[in-house]
């Protein structure tokens, strides 16, 4: 089973990433490399962004950003593939599976451009969530499924206290 899931999550790992390459690719032919802003709809636009950062565009200053993010971005993803290998729930691998799919996309991009492009932007009148991509999404989708594995595979415990 533990073969099976390492399969399953290495191969979403690797769909998430080409996916997430494709759109980029896709919208930097559509938008350009300055380009308009696409309105879609009331709150969601597809915009060009360059995040030298991390999250948000955090910690993006430094000439060095795009070196140590790849660097803490393959450590990381060295981690969750011993984790992958161990794992023995199919959940818990895909979402491992779409961590490492996204991390892998945005590290291509600090690589190839020396920062992260961003292309989605969901808002709120003039209330603008940062701009994210196909790999943020597959992140923050892998972290909510980890989190709900582990809220909900816990050990259940019994109480010994009386109501």
């Amino acid at each position: 089973m533990k073969h099976k899931n390492l399969i399953i999550g290495l191969l979403l790992a690797l769909v998430t990433m080409l996916i997430d390459q494709g759109s980029k690719w896709w919208l930097m032919k559509l938008i350009g490399e300055s380009g308009p802003v696409i309105e879609l709809c009331a709150y969601f636009n597809l915009v060009l962004v360059w995040n030298p950062g991390i999250s948000f565009g955090m910690l993006g200053g430094s000439a060095y950003a795009p070196m140590i993010f790849t660097v803490l971005a393959c450590v990381i993803g060295g981690v969750l593939i011993a984790w992958l290998r161990k794992v023995e729930q199919g959940p818990l691998a895909a979402a491992i599976g779409l961590v490492l799919g996204g991390a892998a996309g945005n590290v291509v991009d600090r690589l190839r451009f020396g920062a992260v492009a961003d292309f989605f932007d969901a808002h709120l009148g003039i209330y603008h969530w940062p701009a994210f991509n196909v790999a943020d999404s597959a992140i923050f989708l892998g972290v909510v499924i980890m989190a709900w594995d582990a809220l909900h595979s816990a050990p259940k415990r019994e109480s010994n206290h009386e109501p």
